[in-house]
């Protein structure tokens, strides 16, 4: 990628796609935050989709409501974060108004910023840097805070980037216990690349 290569938000009609389709298309596609520290980006290259309220694996299986999950049943193109093992996770709300569904960023492709990111991580291994969704969110300075943000805006958004020439894809990581759900080929990664988080 042109290191002159600027960066032009998604539109709010790019994630109205279905979340199936959306999975896919985030797939290179430019992850972006603003600090007073510095900015990072990094190329998305692994999503994971959840299409609650039938999906036994989504936070929103059988139409479950609560503080965390209220930006869900909100509009698509939001940000939904939530803390797992002390880490904090990205989540881009798709799906249409009350039908709560998200698609998890799980890793992207360190593009700029990337001495802060290492900073922040206190690594010295670029492949290790941002090959998970919690791994990604500490380098990028993604926190709580975030819950709700436009993803089309300032200073946490998603730009256009990259087409990938091959995309993969297979089962949901870290989902025990949810039945069916766990078999469910709602993983994509593009193919190849080094930062796939597996």
């Amino acid at each position: 990628m042109n290191q002159n290569f600027l960066p032009k938000p998604l539109t709010r009609k790019f994630f109205q796609q279905p979340t199936l389709i959306m999975a896919k298309s985030l797939l290179g596609c430019l992850l972006i935050k603003e600090t007073e520290e510095g900015t990072t980006s990094g190329f998305i290259v692994e999503t994971e989709a959840y299409i609650g309220p039938e999906d036994r694996a989504a936070h929103s299986f059988g139409n479950r409501r609560t503080k965390r999950t209220e930006v869900m049943f909100g509009e698509a193109g939001y940000a939904y974060t939530y803390t797992m093992h002390t880490h904090c996770l990205l989540n881009v709300v798709s799906g249409e108004l009350d039908k709560p569904e998200a698609i998890l960023i799980r890793a992207v492709e360190p593009y700029s910023g990337i001495d802060l990111m290492f900073e922040r991580r206190k690594i010295d291994k670029l492949k290790n840097l941002t090959s998970g969704p919690g791994k990604l969110t500490k380098a990028m300075g993604i926190c709580m805070e975030d819950y709700g943000h436009p993803l089309f805006k300032q200073p946490l958004y998603i730009a256009e980037g990259y087409e990938p020439e091959t995309i993969s894809e297979g089962k949901r990581i870290g989902i025990h216990n949810t039945g069916e759900a766990k078999e469910y080929p709602w993983r994509f990664w593009v193919t190849g690349n080094q930062f796939v988080s597996k």
